[in-house]
């Protein structure tokens, strides 16, 4: 099994977050006086990474200065074409790098090490080739659903606005994190298209190219709801501030 390697931890952060209503980079914006980023970069860090790699985008120089000093190298997405565009920016760095990748989103700051450290315990004891992370919303609109067989198996992961009317019934949803075998991601990575209603390439979809390539697919569910709650708007910023407090 290729834990032995370690893992190393990518973090997508080059989001513009035009939600926020304001021009500086999304994962700089502060929660309890400290950037989202940092929470995300502590939590990953705490579980103990080979290495951190920071995809970095909209306002990249600004990421860098914040992060200056810490043990974290940086990827460039110039353009931004979807997060498997995004995880494929970080394809040079980890090259000859074998073992698990540990993908997360630098606008998660209620992530806890132990939801992390229960992720990775369940992709290497199952010896999936990638594992996401999940949790049941009561309201799941506008995000990335988990469509699974009736035996419980993972099957897809559909984007709300590709989503059938059923398919948008489910609410066990997709939070943007997952456990990748190394040789595994980049193989499937470039075989994701982008004939989807946003005209990106999704990393969801290198779970179904690896479910039909006969790889094994996991599904880890997160207990709490809120640690998954992406920050996308001034109000989501204050909430995780109150629950933070």
């Amino acid at each position: 099994m290729s834990g032995n390697n370690g893992f190393a931890a990518v973090i997508l952060a080059a989001g513009q977050g035009t939600r926020m209503k304001s021009d500086m980079a999304k994962v700089l914006h502060k929660i309890c006086g400290k950037p989202m980023i940092r929470y995300v970069v502590d939590a990953a860090g705490s579980i103990g990474p080979k290495r951190i790699i920071l995809v970095v985008g909209h306002q990249a120089e600004a990421v860098m200065k914040e992060m200056d000093g810490e043990n974290v190298e940086f990827a460039l997405q110039k353009e931004r074409l979807g997060t498997g565009h995004a995880v494929l920016q970080a394809g040079s760095l980890l090259e000859g790098f074998v073992g698990t990748i540990m993908v997360l989103t630098g606008d998660t700051p209620l992530l806890r090490p132990k939801t992390l450290a229960g992720l990775l315990e369940t992709h290497l004891a199952s010896g999936a080739s990638a594992t996401v992370l999940t949790a049941v919303l009561e309201d799941a609109t506008g995000y990335g659903r988990v469509i699974k067989d009736t035996q419980g198996h993972f099957l897809k992961i559909v984007e709300h606005k590709d989503a059938s009317d059923d398919e948008k019934k489910v609410n066990e949803i997709n939070s943007g994190i997952f456990c990748f075998e190394s040789r595994d991601l980049f193989s499937a990575l470039a075989r994701v298209g982008r004939e989807n209603a946003q005209g990106e390439y999704y990393l969801p979809d290198v779970m179904s190219i690896l479910r039909k390539d006969g790889r094994k697919t996991v599904v880890h569910l997160c207990p709490d709801r809120q640690e998954v709650m992406g920050i996308n708007d001034v109000d989501q910023l204050k909430e995780a501030e109150r629950l933070m407090n």
